[in-house]
């Protein structure tokens, strides 16, 4: 079966949603089923290569709150993290821009590498705190994942994937998706936002009855 992820790497709960998803794989046991390909979608597509600007101070703008009430936002999306294994540190983050993380990830998809593109791209800026809206941030994490630093250098420096990018988000717009993660199985069933384990496996397991996958 083919799913398909809606995602952005400034997203924390594509991360989470991303564990969860993979855990469902492991306890349906379809794994070697499923061919996953992931999407881009931009939660900040006017947003700067990257910010001096606190996590905080950047939701307390966006969505009118004060500083504290920001912080009560991430502190429970840390918990969530946690409970999954990934240790979030929203002090240390910066927003930022993500579409030539996202060329970059249509490269590594190119060459087979779309999946470690993804979790390196997620990990950097999540569990390390990097600022991958910058050039060579990008390119340390596409040769982490093993594609050439010149390779990645001619791509961000070029258009190159830049119509792949807006045809994923084009495409989230057409199909309805008003926020990530967003998944889309076979083309039949959608789940949206970072559900549990639960929900993916039981989602995955009528898929595969339905496809006669054993």
């Amino acid at each position: 079966m083919k799913i398909e992820i809606w995602s952005d790497y400034v997203c924390p709960f594509c991360y989470i949603g991303k564990r969860r998803f993979e855990e469902a794989l492991e306890k349906t046991g379809l794994g070697d089923n499923v061919e996953v390909v992931y999407k881009a979608y931009e939660l900040g597509p006017n947003a700067p290569a990257t910010s001096d600007e606190t996590m905080a101070e950047s939701l307390a703008e966006k969505y009118s709150i004060s500083i504290d009430e920001a912080k009560g936002m991430t502190d429970n999306v840390v918990v969530q993290a946690e409970s999954i294994g990934l240790k979030y540190n929203f002090d240390t983050m910066h927003p930022a821009n993500t579409f030539n993380a996202h060329r970059l990830a249509k490269l590594a998809e190119q060459e087979g590498l779309g999946e470690e593109m993804t979790e390196q791209l997620l990990h950097a800026y999540f569990i390390e705190s990097k600022r991958i809206g910058l050039d060579e941030v990008l390119i340390d994490v596409c040769e982490k994942v093993g594609i050439s630093k010149e390779r990645a250098d001619e791509v961000i420096k070029s258009e190159a994937f830049a119509e792949e990018v807006k045809a994923d988000i084009t495409e989230a717009g057409q199909i309805g998706v008003q926020g990530v993660p967003f998944f889309v199985i076979n083309r039949k069933y959608a789940i949206s936002g970072a559900q549990p384990a639960e929900t993916f496996a039981e989602a995955l397991q009528k898929v595969a009855e339905e496809e006669g996958i054993r």
